[in-house]
């Protein structure tokens, strides 16, 4: 129980509401809801003593308790969901770095629909099929379809200021309804059939099929007759049969746990018409109940723009479930069952989901096992005096001396964390002054580190001697020798014979500050790679960034100097064609298409452009050296 706060129950209401315990410095630890706030905090804070060691872990760091009160269970669940966004609380589930899902969308209402992938799911109207746990899913589902089903790729007005079908009209992956090559009743024949596709209906597309292709074939018309029969081919050929598991007439998310001290494993299965269509996995810290570990992940994960099926299936009741039932059912739009199955196919469902929880973990402690070995590695290797949890990477990169950039990129226990990767834009050097560069980059990024407590284990600097000397004096300066480890990597020596014939060329070698001699690594040993590959990470972290700039900058010298051009229009411009060399290469009457731009206008910008020499397609340098 804390030492510091005391449950004093006359206190609190026995009213529905939410409860947020905070610390000492006001933070707010953990927020909670329950239909009756008084018995729920009574239940942490018992005259025994709560006897779960993970709860006392909370309520020790627990100094007060603010409680707001509301009508119904469901408003306290969505003022839940709102405080936990608000105040982030160390404590909660805490989903905000996942990815979101990927569906496709299918609005019905329009003459002609087509297919788009969307991360948002909106109660708009239209079909929303999914989830896939990947763009990459997604459009290789979309090329399945096209070839089977052509429907239109791009927005009717586009392609209708076209002379000429697109290219994917060529190919047969579209039916050209832009240019009136399909009727609209034709190509709702095909949209019928991509939709049963979606929903693993593929006999009744094939059926469908076989009897357009038969009508096609009494009225002579044998060219349609063969195009039926190759998508009846294609669907046999190209999708795979799967095995019906779940319910045929349902969409289900199945829910698995497992559950090993602190480390919590969900898995999360998606049916869709009784075919598993995929499979996701997270891995939680969480110290309180199961119950409530699950009621609160269920909050997080369709508190997003995701769809909702019409069964929910779940090993253990979740706290407080009638809530939750009557949220979801809100959100949905229509009736959300939340079942514990116990026997039978659901419950068959259910086993399968903890099992796939139960690999995962194991599958994620053998990688964490791996890692902890290599950061090992890497600590023996190059002489380190502490475990190299936390890598930062740094790359300088200019082009002729102009928007010289700065890249970090970070791993974190072996594995690159592209959310803390970070992009300098050095504003006190110019020319080519490397030395310089790196030393407003790191200052900047460790003057931050020290004020927010978040220094790197290890340095690791694009360079040889001269890099690794001039980032050691910047860490002796800012008192942080000895804190943080330094390393420099310095590409290999290529040796050549007086005729410039490569003979030799050496391997990677790495400086460390005080030593004279660099450490080299065993060629193709996994130490070496893992630091090959943070060298060339950042590098095209810093190219990448160094080219978006300077094309920004080009695009802004070659449309501002026009006469009559301001932001509007030049957004005008770019959404109408793309790109700078898509304006370029257009004619004067394309430009005069441009909404809202005058013929002047566009003559002004025809003749600018045709006199303005094509920028240099230069590509910036890294300051990548050898010592």
């Amino acid at each position: 129980m804390s030492s510091f706060f005391q449950f004093e129950p006359d206190r609190f209401p026995t009213r529905p509401g939410v409860y947020l315990m905070k610390g000492a410095d006001g933070e707010v630890l953990y927020v909670g809801k329950a239909n009756n706030l008084r018995a729920r905090l009574r239940s942490y804070f018992g005259t025994s003593g709560d006897g779960r060691a993970h709860v006392r872990f909370l309520l020790e760091k627990v100094h007060s308790i603010d409680t707001i009160v509301t009508d119904t269970g469901k408003e306290a669940l969505i003022l839940e969901n709102t405080l936990i966004k608000r105040h982030r609380p160390r404590y909660n589930i805490n989903l905000r770095d996942d990815k979101t899902y990927v569906c496709l969308r299918l609005d019905l209402n329009e003459e002609f629909p087509t297919l788009q992938i969307t991360r948002r799911v909106r109660n708009d109207g239209a079909r929303y099929f999914g989830p896939f746990a990947s763009a990459g899913a997604v459009r290789q589902t979309l090329k399945e379809i096209y070839r089977i089903f052509p429907l239109r790729h791009y927005p009717i007005a586009r392609c209708q200021r076209r002379g000429r079908p697109c290219l994917f009209h060529q190919i047969g992956q579209c039916s050209g309804p832009c240019h009136g090559l399909i009727s609209a009743q034709e190509y709702r024949n095909l949209v019928n059939g991509a939709i049963a596709l979606l929903e693993g209906r593929q006999s009744e597309a094939i059926d469908r099929l076989r009897q357009l292709m038969h009508q096609a074939s009494e009225n002579m018309q044998f060219e349609e007759a063969a195009r039926l029969r190759d998508q009846i081919l294609a669907i046999e050929a190209t999708v795979e049969q799967q095995k019906v598991v779940g319910h045929r007439d349902l969409d289900q998310d199945v829910f698995g746990i497992w559950r090993d001290r602190g480390q919590v494993e969900l898995a999360v299965l998606f049916f869709r018409r009784g075919k598993l269509v995929d499979r996701r996995d997270f891995n939680l810290e969480w110290r309180l109940d199961t119950e409530e570990l699950l009621a609160s992940f269920l909050q997080e994960f369709y508190a997003r723009d995701l769809a909702i099926p019409d069964q929910i299936l779940l090993p253990i009741p979740p706290h407080d479930a009638d809530s939750l039932r009557e949220w979801l059912r809100d959100k949905r739009g229509r009736k959300v069952e939340v079942l514990v199955p116990v026997r039978g196919a659901k419950a068959a469902l259910v086993t399968m989901a903890n099992h796939n929880a139960e690999e995962q973990a194991r599958k994620r402690q053998e990688s964490r096992d791996s890692a902890e070995a290599l950061l090992g590695q890497i600590r023996t290797s190059l002489h380190l005096a502490r475990l190299p949890r936390r890598i930062e990477c740094f790359d300088i990169s200019t082009f002729q001396g102009g928007e010289t950039v700065g890249s970090m990129v970070v791993a974190l226990d072996g594995t690159p964390a592209k959310e803390e990767y970070r992009r300098y834009r050095v504003r006190s050097v110019t020319g080519t002054d490397d030395f310089g560069s790196l030393r407003e980059v790191l200052l900047r990024r460790l003057t931050r580190g020290q004020r927010e407590g978040s220094l790197p284990d290890m340095l690791l600097i694009d360079g040889g001697k001269g890099q690794v000397a001039a980032v050691a004096d910047i860490l002796r300066g800012l008192g942080l020798e000895g804190n943080v480890d330094l390393v420099g990597i310095a590409k290999s020596r290529v040796h050549a014979n007086a005729r410039g014939k490569i003979v030799e060329r050496s391997e990677e070698r790495f400086f460390l500050p005080g030593r004279k001699n660099p450490v080299v690594l065993r060629a193709g040993s996994p130490v070496l790679f893992q630091l090959q590959h943070l060298r060339d990470e950042a590098h095209r972290f810093a190219i990448e960034y160094h080219r978006r700039l300077r094309n920004r900058r080009t695009l802004a010298s070659t449309l501002d100097t026009i006469p009559g051009i301001g932001p509007g229009r030049r957004k005008a411009l770019l959404k109408h064609f793309g790109s700078l060399k898509k304006i370029r290469a257009a004619s004067l009457e394309q430009l005069c298409q441009v909404p809202g731009l005058p013929k002047a206008v566009a003559l002004s910008i025809y003749q600018a452009l045709r006199e303005d020499a094509s920028p240099s397609d230069g590509t910036p340098t890294s300051s990548r050296r050898s010592n």
